[in-house]
Parts: structure tokens; C-alpha cells; sequence
């Protein structure tokens, strides 16, 4: 049987550390300013994510928090920018998992933000940045897998946003095919990332790889383009197994 779950890297984690589980039917993400419940203005990038209750108004565990700071640079908690593809991936707040109980290919690996009643459909007033994370190793500066949904060189953010004229189609992101455990799969051009090839279980098999559990790590980053709650507002994930 396969599943997709969603789990959420949790603040002051480590990269061994378990992650906290976000149930699809009755929790989520939360994005907000300084701390849980304040707002973010308008324009402006969110400085805390929590897991929340569905609608945003319930606490949970405080994640890490990923703020869009430019093209390719981010704002890990509170610390000054970086550059996209020098953080680790348990700095992403979202990990998703893909499990089976026979080893598999994951392909056509899709993410969509959507308005959680069309996936077609984007979102309204609000701005999301996405970054797929491929970089599991423990510490900054290291170098990131070219093994990317995304491209091995594009380490910049993709915009998801409806401007209010157009119709209002999503794009989707591809992500990358099987991953693997943790992330822990590159292809033959990873082969002489010695950081990433010392870490046990590492593989580079490209998208050949057939495993029952295939990681994805996830920056992600809201800016409200009105005043007022967001709240239809979700994000879907998609794969092909075989």
C-alpha cells in the first residue's frame, strides 16, 4: 500500500531528530509574524511557522522557518541570508514522505499550491515561495546534490501566486525522482560530492532507484497580498510509482 505523509522539521532540531507529524484532515501549516498568532503584513514573508489546526488558530509545534530573502537566498529563523542551496535539508520545516510496502520508483513528482478546492486553481491573496532542499548532509556549505527536480543549477525560488487577472492556472514544481530514504539517493554526477558520498546509506542511482521510502525536503515561505486571514490555502503533492 502506499502513502504520502507530510511531517514538520521541528525549531532547535537536529538532523537525527524525528520530525513532527502533520495529519492531512485535521492539521497544517501556519505561517506568521514574530510569533504564533501575530500577522504578517502584507508584502512581507512570514518570521515563524507552526503546526496548526486546519484554519490557523490552534498551536501546535513551532518548525524551523524558511524566509524568502531574495531570488536564491533565504532567512533561516533568524539568522542572516544564505544561500539556498548551502542549507541542509532538516532546515526545511516540511519533510515529505512517500512510503510502500514494496521497494519502488517514484516519478513525476509534482507539488502544487492550491486554493483547497481546485488543485488547478492558485491560490488567492497570498504569495508562496517553494524550494525543493537536496542537501543531506548535517552542516551549511557543503555542496547540494545536482540531483533536483528543479535542476541542478536552479537554486531559486518558484513563485506560486494568482495575480488576479490571468486564469488562474497552477504550474506545478517538479521535484525530484526517487530521492530515496531521507533523501539519501543523487545520480552519477553526486559521485564526487565526497560530503555527501561518506554519509551512510547514500546511493546514486538516479531515478532508478527503487526504494519503500523516498524523502523530500521542502522551503516554503507566505507573503499575504491583502489584509486578513488565509485560509484557502493548501498545498498537494503527487507521484508516479512503478
Amino acid at each position: 500500500m502506499a502513502t504520502i505523509k507530510f511531517y514538520g522539521n521541528l525549531t532547535g532540531a537536529v538532523a537525527s531528530a524525528d520530525p513532527g507529524y502533520i495529519d492531512h484532515a485535521t492539521s497544517g501549516i501556519g505561517f506568521f509574524g514574530g510569533d504564533f498568532g501575530l500577522s504578517v503584513p502584507v508584502d512581507s514573508y512570514q518570521d515563524t511557522t507552526f503546526i496548526t489546526n486546519s484554519d490557523g488558530t490552534s498551536q501546535a509545534e513551532q518548525l524551523q522557518n524558511t524566509k524568502y530573502a531574495s531570488m536564491s537566498g533565504v532567512k533561516f529563523n533568524t539568522n542572516n541570508e544564505k544561500d539556498n542551496e548551502i542549507i541542509p535539508n532538516y532546515y526545511a520545516p516540511l519533510n515529505i514522505r512517500f512510503e510502500h510496502d514494496e521497494a519502488v520508483m517514484v516519478k513525476n513528482c509534482q507539488l502544487r499550491i492550491f486554493d483547497r478546492q481546485d488543485i488547478t486553481k492558485n491560490a488567492s491573496g497570498v504569495t508562496t515561495e517553494v524550494y525543493e532542499v537536496r542537501h543531506p548532509v548535517s552542516v551549511e556549505g557543503a555542496t547540494a546534490l545536482k540531483h533536483r527536480g528543479n535542476g541542478s543549477d536552479n537554486h531559486a525560488w518558484t513563485t506560486f501566486m494568482w495575480d488576479g487577472v490571468s486564469d488562474n492556472e497552477v504550474t506545478p514544481l517538479s521535484f525530484t525522482d526517487s530521492p530515496g530514504p531521507s533523501g539519501l539517493n543523487g545520480n552519477t554526477s553526486d559521485s564526487s560530492n565526497s560530503d555527501f558520498t561518506s554519509l551512510p546509506g547514500a546511493t546514486t542511482s538516479g531515478a532508478a532507484l527503487e526504494s519503500q521510502r523516498h524523502d523530500w525536503y521542502v522551503a516554503l515561505s507566505a507573503s499575504p497580498d491583502e489584509i486578513g486571514s488565509k485560509t484557502d490555502f493548501g498545498l498537494y503533492f503527487t507521484v508516479e510509482y512503478l
